[in-house]
């Protein structure tokens, strides 16, 4: 059984790197994004605040008046200190602030000239009940961080990562196999000893091993390129990359499963990439979106494997910090590889 496997392996990696177009595309076109966003993006920090509130269960306080009624300052809701402090540490927030302490506590971070502004801002806003008569004014209790800034090319860089690995997984063995039935090679390959469970498990490991190389590449690429931080774990990195590798090559098979002809293919790939590309965060955070947002983002196996490849290496997480995220990629490979071998037909 292993020998017809490696034999169907081979065969398919001599097939992909004999594309020299195709082999370009995955490796040089997303480092050529990356420089295009960090070029784009670059420059000095815009007129916007980003302020992230503590609560408890996700949802903004109602004020009547005072900081929180402020326009054109994008108020955040959040629910885990750590983790909102880690983003004011980033600059990913000009301000923290907790309405629930008396007095109110804010965190900024010294190095944000964004931040240093809106202190000012809550300094200089009475609040509502202040503005009662003999109302008891109390000062906010400051916190200060002193984090370096992460840039938007260090930010997107990980879900640049995630996006080529998803082209690559779901187009890898979605389009192909379909190419193969119409062409008649799984015709042929039919009458051969190989069984669609050694066919399927020879396509995974080709698509995973390519895959992750062509993620190698890219990643030494842009790191030569743009220096980018990595402050947590390599195996961790790799691990989740894998995980999500696995999941998105099965759920191609799912794609090939039956179909006859690539255009169809292409379209049904184009359905699934295209909401999955827009929901997990890859070019903009889901922060700001709105709670149907947010809760819809969470099906998508994209959006774990962004958020736990920029955990990894903008947080500094590792092993441990991740392993929910590759249990469930991995969980979702297998449900999505045993629906495949189920459907799977040769003609």
């Amino acid at each position: 059984m292993w020998r017809r496997i490696l034999a169907v392996l081979i065969a398919r990696n001599r097939e992909f790197y004999r594309d020299r177009a195709g082999l370009g595309w995955n490796i040089f076109m997303p480092i050529l994004m990356v420089l295009a966003f960090a070029f784009i993006f670059s420059g000095d920090p815009q007129d916007q605040f980003k302020v992230g509130v503590l609560s408890a269960d996700g949802s903004l306080p109602r004020a009547a008046g005072g900081f929180l009624a402020l326009e054109y300052i994008r108020f955040v809701p959040l629910t885990d200190p750590g983790a909102a402090l880690t983003k004011v540490d980033r600059h990913q927030l000009d301000l923290l602030i907790d309405p629930r302490t008396d007095p109110l506590t804010y965190w900024v971070n010294l190095k944000s000239p964004r931040g240093y502004l809106a202190e000012r801002l809550l300094l200089g806003t009475p609040s509502a009940a202040a503005a009662m008569p003999g109302a008891d004014v109390t000062t906010p209790q400051r916190r200060t961080l002193s984090g370096a800034a992460v840039s938007y090319a260090d930010w997107v860089l990980p879900g640049i990562l995630a996006m080529n690995l998803m082209f690559s997984s779901l187009w890898g063995v979605g389009w192909v196999i379909v190419r193969y039935r119409k062409n008649g090679v799984l015709r042929r390959l039919k009458a051969t000893p190989l069984s669609p469970f050694e066919f399927l498990s020879a396509q995974v490991l080709s698509r995973l091993l390519v895959v992750m190389s062509a993620t190698t590449v890219v990643y030494l690429g842009a790191d030569l390129v743009l220096g980018f931080p990595m402050r947590g774990s390599y195996p961790a990195l790799v691990l989740v990359f894998a995980a999500g590798a696995l999941c998105l090559i099965s759920l191609g098979l799912v794609v090939a499963a039956r179909l006859r002809t690539e255009e169809l293919a292409d379209g049904i790939l184009n359905l699934i990439s295209w909401p999955l590309l827009l929901l997990s965060g890859v070019w903009f955070s889901m922060e700001g979106a709105s709670l149907g947002a947010r809760l819809l983002s969470q099906l998508s196996p994209l959006t774990h494997l962004v958020d736990a490849a920029r955990r990894i290496m903008i947080d500094g997480a590792g092993v441990v910090e991740v392993l929910p995220e590759v249990l469930l990629l991995a969980a979702l490979a297998l449900g999505f590889l045993s629906l495949a071998a189920w459907l799977f037909r040769w003609d």
